[in-house]
């Protein structure tokens, strides 16, 4: 259990003085006075993570500006990447569902998807 706190209001003057129940003067909490007893919150537990749901890309041919994929899951888009004949020559985005838009993929990140051309399992 946390920390139990005393708000003794029998100062004069300034105000009130907030002081842990152990220091707390015995007489003033028995000579008639009510004391306020201030628990220390417990803190609230984390929100779970949302379970990320399968990632969505958008492929668009970079000299042309046509979109070649809109909203394709993985298998599709490495499968889609298969006829592109250079990593420069697609613009590849992710959904991303907090932000609410398309984030546009790094080049580390396009070669990485890149190296799963030609692997079909």
């Amino acid at each position: 259990m946390g920390k139990v706190w005393v708000l003794d209001t029998a100062t004069k003057g300034t105000g009130a003085e907030i002081r842990p129940l152990e220091e707390a003067d015995a007489a003033a909490l028995k000579g008639g006075q009510s004391a306020i007893v201030v628990r220390e919150r417990k803190p609230r537990p984390p929100k779970p993570a949302e379970p990320a749901g399968p990632r969505r890309f958008r492929v668009v041919d970079v000299m042309t500006k046509r979109v070649l994929a809109d909203d394709s899951p993985l298998d599709a888009t490495v499968e889609l990447l298969e006829d592109v004949r250079s990593i420069v020559d697609v613009s590849i985005s992710v959904w991303e569902p907090t932000a609410g838009r398309w984030q546009e993929l790094s080049l580390r990140e396009k070669q990485m998807l890149w190296g799963f051309r030609g692997c079909h399992g």
